[in-house]
C-alpha cells in the first residue's frame, strides 16, 4: 500500500506540482526526455503507474495507441483528467501500485515518472517485478527520476536504518512533510529491473535519469 503520509502530501500539493517542470535550468533536459518518450512508446499499448497530475501522460498521448494510467490517489487523477488528449486514448484508473490488482489488459510499453525514488529500498523489487509481470513479453519500459543536484535539490534531511534519504517538503500554505526521496545510481537501478531484460540504457544527465530497456 502506499505511503499514507506521501499520498496526503501529494494530495496537497497537486495544484502546484507542475511547477517544478517550470524552471528554467531544467527546460533542455526536459526537452529531451519528452522526445524519448514520444518515439519509443509511437503506437505502443502503455500501461503507466503513478501518473500523478498526467504531465507525462499528456506528452506520451500524441503518440501511443492507448495509455492505462493508474495513481493510487482519486485527487492527482481528477486533476490528470482535466488535461486534453484530443486522441481520446487514455483512460485512468485509481489502483495501488505495489499490487496493480486491478490493471487488466495487452500492454507492450510500460512507463513511470517520479516514482521509483519514493519506494522504499527493501519494496522495490517487488514492486518493479509487479509492474513488469503486467507487461508482455518484448514490451518496452521507460522509467524517469531525478537525480540529486546539490545547491539545486532540497537538501536531504537525514537517512533511516535501510539506507533510503528523506526531505522536509514545504507547501506553498506553509505546512511541511517529510517525503522519503531516494537517488539512485545506474548500479543499483540496473540491479533492481533484474536479468530478464534486453536493450537496456542508460541516461544521465544533470537532472534526471532515464532507463529504457525492454523485457526479454
Amino acid at each position: 500500500m502506499i505511503n499514507s503520509m506521501l499520498k496526503q502530501y501529494y494530495s496537497r500539493r497537486v495544484y502546484e506540482y507542475e511547477q517544478i517542470y517550470k524552471r528554467p535550468e531544467r527546460q533542455k533536459e526536459l526537452a529531451v526526455l519528452i522526445e524519448k518518450l514520444r518515439k519509443v512508446f509511437k503506437d505502443r499499448d502503455v500501461l503507466e503507474i503513478a501518473c500523478g497530475t498526467g504531465y507525462w501522460t499528456e506528452f506520451i498521448s500524441h503518440q501511443a495507441r492507448s495509455i492505462l494510467a493508474i495513481d493510487s490517489n482519486e485527487e492527482v487523477i481528477g486533476f490528470a483528467k482535466e488535461k486534453d488528449y484530443p486522441r481520446g486514448n487514455v483512460t485512468f484508473l485509481v489502483d495501488d501500485a505495489y499490487s496493480l490488482s486491478h490493471v487488466s489488459g495487452d500492454f507492450n510499453g510500460g512507463f513511470c515518472g517520479f516514482w521509483w525514488s519514493h519506494i522504499p529500498k527493501n519494496r522495490l523489487k517487488q514492486c518493479i517485478t509487479t509492474f513488469q509481470g503486467k507487461l508482455k513479453s518484448g514490451a518496452t519500459i521507460v522509467f524517469i527520476d531525478n537525480n540529486f543536484v546539490e545547491g539545486n535539490s532540497t537538501p536531504i534531511s537525514r537517512y533511516d536504518e535501510e539506507n533510503n534519504s528523506y526531505q522536509m517538503r514545504r507547501l506553498s500554505n506553509g505546512s511541511q512533510y517529510e517525503v522519503l526521496k531516494n537517488f539512485p545510481d545506474e548500479k543499483e537501478v540496473k540491479q533492481v529491473i533484474g536479468r530478464d531484460t534486453s536493450h537496456i540504457e542508460f541516461l544521465s544527465l544533470d537532472y534526471y535519469w532515464l532507463i529504457h530497456y525492454k523485457l526479454r
